[in-house]
């Protein structure tokens, strides 16, 4: 479904690229995760796969088609994208029902009967949630209100940047088990942007982790969750979030 070849990315014509060559490949229906620290660019390869980003060399295919960097509207309706930050990719002074009617507006489409309604009830949010402000919500009903938007269009693939770092611990797992419902649901694709790799160990098939730019290990994530990785960075990440996991909680 998704081919990324030689991925470079430069902020500027002087500077060291962001992103340095980098390719991996995702199969229809397959959740991938890129992991990483922060800075490691993994982040910057989502932007430029949802046509955020047109400043970059090297291939972009879905299904097997070459996007150009600027994409076609009719790309936005295949591809879909929630970001890290619910809060922030909501308009403050926008009800819930007209920010989930935008993608319908933007791709000049008529809007289905009960499309709103059916929208918040895939992601276990009321009726009633269409009349509300985003501040009138709580940080996990944000996100699924972003995810409810990011599925209007009935995409065939997610993008997917951090959606849960934002969220308290107590509604991570929420979140994540809804992403992973609709996956099954509605046979998407997800590429998974994280730097917690018990959410990747969660959500995803196969994952590949990215380290200054460049992707430095690739493996199932059956392996990780065996604690069977090789790459020294590998195992350095799993060795912090163990001992993360482990941590005293006050």
């Amino acid at each position: 479904m998704i081919e990324v070849k030689n991925l470079t990315i430069r902020f500027g014509p002087d500077a060291p690229p962001a992103v340095d060559g980098v390719s991996f490949t995702v199969r229809t229906g397959e959740a991938f995760g890129l992991v990483g620290e922060s800075g490691s660019g993994k982040s910057t390869v989502l932007r430029a796969m949802a046509g955020l980003n047109s400043k970059y060399s090297g291939e972009i295919r879905i299904d097997g088609v070459a996007l150009p960097p600027d994409r076609p509207r009719s790309f936005f309706k295949r591809v879909q994208m929630v970001f890290q930050d619910p809060y922030g990719s909501l308009h403050p002074r926008q009800t819930i029902q007209t920010q989930l009617m935008e993608p319908l507006h933007n791709q000049s489409l008529e809007r289905r009967p009960n499309a709103v309604e059916q929208a918040l009830e895939a992601v276990g949010l009321p009726r009633s949630a269409r009349y509300r402000y985003p501040h009138q919500l709580s940080g996990g009903q944000r996100q699924r209100v972003a995810i409810a938007r990011a599925l209007m269009l009935e995409p065939e693939i997610l993008l997917l940047d951090e959606p849960t770092s934002a969220l308290d611990v107590s509604v991570q797992a929420e979140v994540l088990n809804l992403l992973a419902d609709l996956r099954e649901q509605r046979k998407l694709t997800y590429v998974l942007v994280s730097h917690d790799l018990a959410v990747v160990a969660h959500m995803c098939d196969r994952l590949a982790v990215m380290r200054t730019g460049n992707i430095v290990d690739e493996f199932e994530a059956v392996q990780l969750r065996g604690g069977s990785v090789n790459h020294p960075y590998s195992r350095e990440l799993l060795a912090a979030s163990e001992a993360y996991g482990e941590a005293p909680r006050s």
